[in-house]
């Protein structure tokens, strides 16, 4: 039996019949009708999709006829899945002529392009995947100049008429009277549009023209050059590049390129060198082989003078250290020999955390990128790329959300405008946004985005606009005209400033547009029931129970989560769906009209097209682990490989935007150099907006992001922090790197090299998953491919993008040594494959919550589970394969994000990471089982990572000992000697030394390397004890740890205080244990005063001993009292109530365990 798809012209379905049963086990086939078709569908049990490509029962080849597939069926039982996208006036089906680039420049505009951006698909498990059509707008039409108006860059002045009534050239190129001056003088006398020197010069423009005329005619004609003019539009492009077997027509490409043969021509530009300027008027031609090699990227050492003094000083405090323990240990104090033995093991294992901290510091490295050499390498016409088309590889951008409360809508939508307007090709960035609520109000959010990124986008093309995050952009409190230089900006900022707050009107009140709307379509839905009811002569006094549905504005049923929680319509149980607002570009630019009514702006120069905008919501079901955020990115990766397939990968936090436009472009120079292809990701660091000035609660983490990971890049590169990182595609899948580094011996100091592309010549492990490499005399190959599906899931189009991404990625063959695998130069700057209905179908089937059954996804394959610190291992496992990954610095900040500034939101964020570490310490994920591969120091750093949380044991009973101390009037010493205190300075010093040292090569300051001091102390006594207690009722009982979304905050309206959420009290367990370490050390340094002042013998160097560590423990924790206090000295009552009651207990408690001297009558307490 034959299922085939009606070929009425009344509709467009995409039938797909599925049968299952057999004796080889479950087979596929399907009959599939598809406005487009593709190169590879997928072949997926569960997926309503497979492709031409895929083989039938017979193992025979599918055949197509119009687009048509047909396939005999061996069986009865079939699934039919139809995706029915009925034709409207406004969106007809997809011509398959879109295939070509011709036919997309003569249909551009057309309805066809809005296809699949006005649709919205959904499906899942046992589901149908339907496509819905959504009311849209239609992409605007290519604007021309008008045939009246000069045809010049920069011009809109009347063009001037000659003889033939077609300009005053034969070519018919429209130019102006200003223009036409200007060229005879200063031009040479050559019509722009054909180069051609004008023929005559009418008698009305006097002999200042024919002076101008003769005057060219005596000097050189200039050599045309790339950099002087657009293309003509309508040259065609030329196939000999594709088509390899052809030759290549030399005379035909300097036509189109508009070419010169010798120096200066489009092969060889000038690059400022002139005649005569060389010895005897000669100069020797540029030297292009050491162009070709100049690096992208620089290694900048830390100076000398700062660095040796640096890792003395390490050596000099570790030998200090030695000696000071050994010191301690051989001199216990008889009179407390308890007091003793719990300040030494403290202090032995607070040695230990420094070390395992400082070892890694001592090799930071910076780097800097030329951008300039980018863009001559990718961006400038040669050879193989005539038109200078774009060769980067594509880049797909990942935002995440998943509460719109917790993260507002108008910061997930700025962020989305901040990528859209990023400097990089247009047509090579795909931006995802991963919406794990399943939300109304984040989906239309972003339609509201989409609708005015064609407003701002061209604007910060424009003028250049720094940061392109209007809400940050606008808030500047600088010189906005500061290097502005066009006289419309001023007005068309106005333009879009009023545009953007009637945005963040609609935005706002999307919540209560969505309930009302929903209100009155469940009011209408009853009243429909109740009707029903009557007429089937039912019992009215009986209540008519209608779902509470949450509706979309056509009058549909969202099909994500409701407002009020439904069968399949709830946080954990909904459909998936996948709407592409926007639609993927052309391959040539589009610009813009004039400023008009529907115009704001005059985009006549600039390019408007925008990149693709994906909105995707994964399916969830009851039964499934859906794993968090890092379930959620997975299923982005496969959506985005199916759809769009970028080499690399851009993630952001939904509050994290691009400050830096050219942020994408310093990660690719790192790619993209030389060794690059060994890189896994690129990392940068994380700066935040909104924190208060004092930066109470050490927000910035300055010395986290500026010192330990410059450190680690010196080493194989900084750890993975969650946000801000490009990375390789392959290098998600699980693959290992094309060469690695085994480190054996001491330390790793003897190392071997690996080619693990080359599995004749070197046996791969158990565990290795090479990439298959296109060779088609590779049976190795061949096995890897055959492994894929197992892998990766029954995707085939899944599966086939792999060795697309993996090829993309690769560096160009002339950075490639012998023997290594690379791509042409030229190769990628080619338009990208049209989108279509049978695409967004399959990628619905690969976010089912089933899809990741009994495959590597989760465990080497994308983001890991089992941790809520799933970022740390991710790049755990990608270093331990071998790869290295870099620490990108750029000028200006790359991203900006937002932080919790609230005491309580801080402290639950530092008790997930730390929860996280605890996860990583006992897992495979530790550090001590790490590969061969990875360099001794970094080995530390990632134990650090899990050990670091255990430290707050110690250090909770180390802030006790003072006031134990003041308490008995002993003391850790038994006498303060001089050895005592000479180790004790000299450890304070050279600490005091080294943070000197780290802040001149980091560019950090004393103050935020203090309140990072003073943060390190508030955590360890309050979220770190409580990590640690959570990791290990998970690890011994199996207690699961529950994780808090960080609440993002909103942007404060004008007149509201900006740090009005630094001064609210929350209250939170995690605040006990501080609160109770300043009240007992409070009392004790009163009780030591006043039993030392009113002793017989009055011991003052242990009071001074007690009351020195006492204030030390009090002057970090001062942050942490001042966030109590709030903004008026408003405290709740119940941390009163707490720490008096704890004080009370612990001196009573002290009290009755060393009674004071004297009579102890009053401890005889007696019951009557």
């Amino acid at each position: 039996m034959v299922k085939q798809a009606s070929s009425s012209p009344s509709s467009s379905p995409v039938t797909i019949t599925v049968s299952s049963g057999g004796k080889g086990g479950p087979i596929r086939s399907m009959g599939l009708t598809s406005p487009v078709p593709r190169s590879s569908v997928s072949n997926n049990p569960n997926s309503p999709l497979s492709g031409r490509g895929n083989r039938g029962p017979s193992g025979g080849r599918r055949t197509s006829a119009g687009g048509r597939y047909d396939e005999e069926v061996v069986n009865s039982e079939y699934v039919t899945y139809t995706v029915h996208i009925p034709p409207t006036p406004d969106h007809n089906t997809v011509s398959a002529s879109q295939t070509s680039l011709n036919e997309d420049d003569k249909n551009f505009g057309k309805p066809e392009s809005s296809f699949i951006s006005g649709t919205i698909f959904t499906g899942g498990f046992n589901s149908v995947t339907r496509g819905h059509v959504m009311e849209c707008s239609m992409e605007r039409k290519e604007t021309m100049k008008s045939g009246m108006q000069c045809g010049m860059k920069g011009c809109d002045e009347k063009a001037m008429q000659g003889k033939s009534s077609r300009g005053p050239c034969e070519c018919g190129f429209k130019i102006c009277r200003e223009c036409y001056l200007d060229c005879i003088g200063n031009g040479g006398g050559h019509c722009p549009g054909c180069k051609e020197p004008y023929k005559d010069v009418s008698d009305d423009d006097g002999s200042s023209y024919d002076d101008a005329c003769s005057e060219a005619e005596d000097q050189a004609l200039p050599l045309p050059s790339m950099a002087d003019f657009k293309l003509d539009k309508r040259l065609s492009l030329v196939k000999s590049f594709k088509a390899p077997n052809q030759d290549f027509d030399h005379t035909r490409w300097l036509y189109e390129t508009k070419g010169t043969y010798g120096y200066g021509n489009a092969v060889w530009p000038k690059d400022e060198y002139g005649f005569g300027s060389g010895v005897n008027g000669f100069e020797h031609p540029p030297d292009f082989a050491g162009k070709t090699r100049r690096p992208l990227t620089r290694k900048v050492v830390v100076s000398a003078a700062i660095l040796s003094p640096y890792r003395l000083l390490v050596l000099i405090r570790l030998v200090a250290l030695g000696f000071f323990l050994t010191w301690r240990i051989r001199n216990p104090n008889r009179e407390a020999m308890w007091l003793w033995g719990m300040s030494i093991t403290c202090e032995l294992w607070f040695a230990l955390s420094w070390l395992l901290d400082q070892l890694p510091k001592l090799c930071p490295v910076n780097r800097v990128t030329d951008l300039s050499v980018l863009k001559d390498r990718f961006e400038s016409p040669n050879l193989r790329n005539p038109k200078g088309r774009s060769d980067l590889p594509g880049m797909d951008v990942f935002v995440s959300t998943a509460d719109p409360e917790k993260e507002p809508p108008l910061v997930t939508a700025n962020t989305i405008l901040s990528i859209l307007a990023v400097d990089y090709p247009v047509e090579k960035v795909a931006c995802y946004l991963s919406d794990d609520g399943g939300s109304l109000l984040t989906f239309e959010a972003l339609a509201e985005t989409a609708s005015f990124a064609r407003t701002w986008v061209p604007f910060c093309r424009k003028h250049g606009i720094e940061p392109r995050n209007p809400e940050a952009y606008f808030g500047q409190k600088r010189d906005f005209l500061k290097n502005k230089v066009r006289l419309d900006f001023v007005r068309e900022r106005r333009r879009v400033k009023r545009e953007y707050d009637e945005f963040k009107v609609r935005i706002n009140s999307l919540p209560e547009s969505i309930r009302r709307r929903s209100d009155a379509y469940n009011a209408h839905e009853e009243l429909r029931a109740k009707k029903k009811q009557m007429e089937v002569g039912g019992n009215l006094s009986e209540a008519i129970k209608v779902p509470k549905a949450t509706w979309m504005a056509d009058g549909s049923h969202w099909p994500g989560t409701w407002s009020s929680a439904e069968a399949d319509h709830s946080r954990g149980d909904h459909a998936g769906i996948i709407q592409a607002m926007l639609a993927p570009p052309n391959a040539e630019p589009v610009f813009g009209a004039e400023a008009d009514g529907e115009n704001l702006i005059d985009s006549t120069e600039v390019d408007t097209r925008l990149p693709m905008l994906v909105y995707v919501s994964r399916e969830k079901r009851p039964g499934y682990d859906h794993n968090k955020k890092a379930g959620a990115m997975n299923a982005l990766v496969r959506t985005s490989a199916i759809m769009s397939n970028g080499p690399f990968i851009l993630n952001l936090d939904c509050d994290h935007y691009i400050y830096n436009s050219l942020a994408l472009r310093e990660g690719m120079c790192f790619m993209l150099d030389r060794g690059g292809d060994r890189i896994c990701y690129v990392q940068f660091p994380q700066r935040f907006e909104g924190i208060d000035p004092n930066d109470r609660y050490a927000n910035h983490n300055t010395v986290f992001f500026d010192v330990s990971m410059r450190a680690l890049d010196g080493l194989q590169g900084p750890m993975y922090v969650g946000t801000g990182c490009i990375f390789r595609r392959t290098a998600l899948y699980g693959f290992s790197p094309p060469r690695a580094t085994e480190h054996h011996g001491w330390f790793g100091r003897r190392k071997m090299k690996l080619f693990l592309r080359k599995p004749k010549v070197v046996k791969k492990e158990e565990e290795e998953m090479a990439l298959p490499i296109i060779d088609h005399n590779d049976d190795d190959a061949d096995i890897e491919s055959l492994l894929l599906p197992k892998r990766f899931g029954n995707s085939n189009s899944l599966a086939a993008s792999i060795p697309v991404a993996e090829f993309q990625g690769r560096l160009l063959q002339d950075l490639q040594g012998k023997g290594h695998h690379g791509r042409p130069a030229g190769s990628l700057a080619v338009p990208r494959e049209p989108l279509d209905a049978a695409t967004v179908a399959e990628a619905i089937s690969v976010i089912s919550s089933f899809y990741e059954d009994k495959t590597e996804w989760g465990k080497r394959v994308g983001w890991i589970y089992g941790s809520v610190t799933e970022d740390v291992v991710t790049g755990y496992r990608m270093h331990n394969r071998g790869w290295r990954s870099i620490y990108c610095v750029t000028k200006r900040d790359a991203f900006r994000g937002t932080a919790p500034i609230n005491l309580t939101d801080r402290l639950h964020q530092v008790l997930r990471w730390a929860t996280g570490s605890v996860e990583i310490f006992f897992s495979r994920n530790n550090a001590l089982f790490a590969s061969r591969r990875m360099k001794f120091l970094q080995r530390v750093a990632y134990f650090n990572v899990g050990m670091y949380p255990f430290t707050s044991l110690f250090l909770i009973v180390y802030c006790f000992l003072p006031a134990v101390s003041l308490f008995t009037g002993q003391f850790i010493v038994q006498t303060l000697n001089v050895t005592f205190l000479v180790f004790l300075l000299m450890i304070t010093l050279t600490l005091c030394f080294l943070a000197i040292l780290e802040i001149k090569w980091s560019g950090i300051n004393l103050h935020e390397w203090w309140r990072n001091e003073q943060f390190w102390l508030i955590g360890g006594t309050s979220a770190h004890p409580a990590a640690v207690m959570q990791g290990l009722l998970k690890v011994i009982a199996g207690v699961d740890i529950s994780f808090t979304l960080t609440s993002k905050s909103a942007t404060p309206d004008e007149g509201d205080d900006e740090f009005a959420d630094l001064y609210v009290v929350k209250w939170s367990f995690l605040m006990v244990p501080p609160i109770t370490i300043m009240m007992v050390n409070m009392i004790a340094i009163a009780v030591g005063v006043s039993r030392t002042m009113y002793s017989t013998f009055p011991q003052w160097s242990k009071l001074a001993g007690g009351v020195f560590f006492s204030l030390w423990v009090l002057c970090h924790l001062y942050p942490f009292a001042k966030g109590l206090m709030g903004r008026r000295g408003k405290v709740p009552t119940i941390v009163f109530v707490w720490s008096g009651l704890i004080s009370i207990i612990v001196s009573l408690l002290w009290v009755y365990i060393s009674p004071p001297s004297g009579r102890q009558d009053y401890m005889k307490f007696q019951f009557p």
